[in-house]
């Protein structure tokens, strides 16, 4: 997500810093190469535009300051100016006090609601929420049965249309459950339309007056670039939208869509897909988002990715004494979790594009494993009796090298000296220690 523009900044924040001053010359230079950055990341024109007019009024007559480069003070600026074109801050869904809360979403065929209905669903099952699914796209009747699917794999409840032929009543009816089952949100998945089928767009304003839900989210592929604006401002002209999901944000290297459709047609970005999983999804944050796009990582969306899946406190226990390979394996499988190699390189500030771009081998996670599970319960708490003869068994095994065998247990000595030095900090220290790891 937003590579060739992040790639694009960060070479002429490059060049900046070997500026001496921050001259009014140097500024026109700078902002006329960012303003071509942001076009070819596909950001609309008029929203380019303002967005460099801004930027200049921040930058034009501030002295040099003494701790800041040239280069610092225009990416301060830019951050500020992409938080704020971004929304400032993340806009959670609204909580009604009341009876069930009423999420309608709807957009363009093929655009992925059915799959960001379930997502969504997955997001707040996990909060502790009750969530009932409402499959009002009867006009495509996998959906039904895909959806069907999804919600088993979410944990959330389903209601089944099998009697109804059109949305309407089905919708109304589902609702009726919702509030008798005491769900804390009913999430409607609508069909896919055209914003210039009338027909179609008529049925969705009966949709919305039936339900008269809460949000109203218009779901777009990133893929589709500026057309997701130009959906954006048609599907308003018909009902109340409240906010918008992009689907398939990683697979979009541009981003222009994102950073240009608040600024145009006023709807927050409540969420973003970030893959085929059911649980690849992020709530939208401006700011973490301004870091990204800046090349600075956001090396706190993935501490919190990590602590999902491995609480902090599971590695309270985790010491030079106690640390070993069995445990290590446990830490394998939920690295799995944790996301892929490049994923989390991708969030961290500081990575060379370069490195980030190579395509890291993830199955080294299972060959690790595969490794582990070769070996005897003896030999997995103590690592240091497996020598030459034990190494080649192990690797016959396990299918690898004995090189492979060597190298993991390398990787389990130097993994230990960590988790030891992270056991013996205190509580408050452990968050800046994960990061002063990432920096070494």
């Amino acid at each position: 997500m937003f590579e060739s523009l992040t790639s694009r900044l960060t070479g002429i924040f490059s060049d900046l810093r070997q500026k001496g001053l921050l001259s009014e010359e140097n500024i026109d230079v700078v902002l006329r190469e960012i303003r071509m950055a942001f076009l070819e990341a596909d950001v609309n024109f008029n929203v380019a535009k303002k967005f460099i007019e801004k930027v200049r009024e921040k930058l034009i007559g501030v002295q040099k300051a003494a701790h800041l480069d040239p280069s610092q003070q225009v990416i301060k600026a830019v951050k500020e100016e992409l938080i704020d074109l971004m929304g400032v801050k993340s806009a959670p869904f609204k909580r009604v006090e009341f009876g069930p809360t009423v999420i309608l979403l709807v957009g363009l065929q093929g655009s992925g609601k059915t799959t960001t209905a379930a997502k969504v669903a997955k997001s707040f099952k996990e909060k502790g929420m009750r969530v009932l699914l409402v499959p009002a796209d009867l006009a495509r009747p996998a959906a039904v049965k895909q959806l069907k699917v999804l919600s088993q794999q979410a944990e959330v409840d389903f209601f089944d249309p099998i009697d109804f032929k059109s949305p309407v009543p089905l919708v109304k009816h589902a609702l009726e459950d919702g509030k008798k089952g005491h769900y804390d949100y009913c999430i409607i998945d609508s069909s896919g339309r055209l914003s210039d089928d009338d027909d179609l767009m008529e049925e969705l304003q009966e949709i919305h007056e039936i339900s008269d839900p809460d949000e109203s989210i218009l779901v777009v592929d990133s893929m589709a670039g500026q057309d997701a604006v130009s959906v954006g401002e048609s599907f308003s002209n018909r009902i109340d939208l409240t906010g918008v999901i992009f689907t398939k944000f990683d697979g979009d290297s541009r981003g222009g869509a994102v950073l240009s459709i608040r600024s145009i047609t006023n709807l927050p970005v409540r969420f973003v897909g970030v893959g085929e999983k059911i649980a690849d999804i992020e709530a939208f944050d401006p700011e973490k988002m301004a870091s990204r796009i800046l090349g600075m990582g956001d090396i706190f969306s993935l501490i919190e990715k990590a602590e999902a899946s491995v609480p902090i406190e599971n590695m309270e226990k985790f010491s030079d004494d106690v640390f070993n390979l069995q445990t290590m394996k446990e830490q394998l499988k939920q690295m799995k979790k944790v996301g892929s190699i490049n994923d989390m390189l991708s969030s961290l500030p500081g990575v060379p594009s370069k490195i980030k771009d190579v395509d890291f081998d993830e199955k080294q996670i299972y060959r690790n494993i595969a490794i582990i599970d070769s070996m005897t319960p003896k030999e997995r708490i103590s690592p240091e009796i497996i020598k030459g003869s034990r190494r080649k068994r192990i690797a016959n095994g396990s299918g690898v090298l004995v090189q492979d065998v060597n190298r993991l247990l390398k990787q389990f000595i130097q993994t230990r000296k960590i988790m030891g030095k992270f056991s013996k900090a205190k509580n408050k220290d452990k968050l800046g220690f994960v990061k002063k790891m990432f920096k070494s």
